[in-house]
């Protein structure tokens, strides 16, 4: 079992420490990558490897200690890997990470029974040529095109599988994963989608034409996005990180990625469960 934590989270310590303290008892081999093992006192039998990628060729399983940031990383660093990500969450939300901290005893007993499921997560990419020079990147969340600092709408042209959709005037737009319903898609009025189901999601940041809506368009769908507007400068991210200017003229490809990733989850979770608890959907009473 392989353990890689938030490095610039204080309260990961004394977690990884019990984590470490339980695999170690349950007589599993532990395995850990550079930082982590720098972060915590680890068994001195624990095997380092240099990267999570290395990582998730040596475990079986990982454990990931912090919030949806660093699953997001881990899943970038690993994609395509088989290894599975069991998120253990140090952070407040956590869509992604499926074990409180408080619960992680619990949570590995139900791991070493057997009663935990996989889910495959589609990763999704953008990838275009701006500036002169080609540009590619991965996502389990979503790819961003948004205005820079300046406070004025950029215009974006917005194809479908090359059939015209509109030209949004707008802060930005988010295509984004199921997975990714959950998260910045949802702050802009997006759909909740589970995360399971074969679709993207187009969500506009604050269109100018407020008939402007969220779309779910089929997993199979290539959006391409071209950059109208002259000023103000616009960012392309994915999952959060900056990747690029991009100018106008410049068009950028989103679709599903070749690779995957794969989540562990305990058998007594579901994501209705998961959004009654982090949403607080409780109902409405008289």
């Amino acid at each position: 079992m392989g353990l890689i934590a938030n490095a610039g989270k204080a309260a990961c310590f004394d977690v990884l420490a019990e984590a470490a303290r339980l695999v170690a008892r349950a007589g599993r081999t532990l395995y850990s990558d550079a930082e982590t093992a720098r972060l915590a006192p680890l068994d001195l039998n624990t095997a380092v490897c240099p990267n999570a990628a290395a990582l998730a060729r040596a475990a079986d399983l990982l454990l990931v200690f912090g919030g949806d940031g660093t699953i997001l990383r881990i899943a970038r660093e690993i994609a395509g890997s088989r290894t599975p990500l069991l998120g253990v969450n140090i952070g407040s939300l956590g869509f992604l990470t499926a074990v409180p901290s408080a619960e992680l005893a619990d949570a590995l007993a139900c791991v070493w029974k057997g009663k935990f499921k996989f889910e495959s997560r589609v990763l999704i990419q953008a990838e275009g040529r701006c500036g002169g020079r080609d540009i590619e990147r991965t996502a389990l969340n979503d790819i961003v095109i948004s205005r820079g600092i300046i406070s004025r709408l950029i215009e974006l042209e917005v194809r479908v599988d090359g059939d015209l959709l509109t030209r949004y005037r707008c802060d930005g737009l988010i295509v984004s994963s199921a997975t990714g319903s959950t998260a910045y898609s949802l702050a802009a009025g997006g759909a909740v989608v589970f995360p399971t189901a074969s679709v993207l999601a187009i969500t506009p940041i604050c269109p100018h034409t407020l008939s402007n809506r969220a779309l779910i368009v089929p997993l199979s769908a290539k959006i391409e996005v071209q950059i109208i507007s002259q000023k103000p400068a616009t960012i392309l991210s994915a999952d959060g990180q900056v990747v690029t200017e991009l100018a106008c003229g410049d068009q950028i490809t989103v679709h599903r990625s070749r690779r995957a990733v794969r989540l562990m989850h305990l058998k007594s979770s579901s994501f209705c469960e998961t959004l009654r608890r982090k949403l607080h959907w409780r109902g409405a009473t008289i």
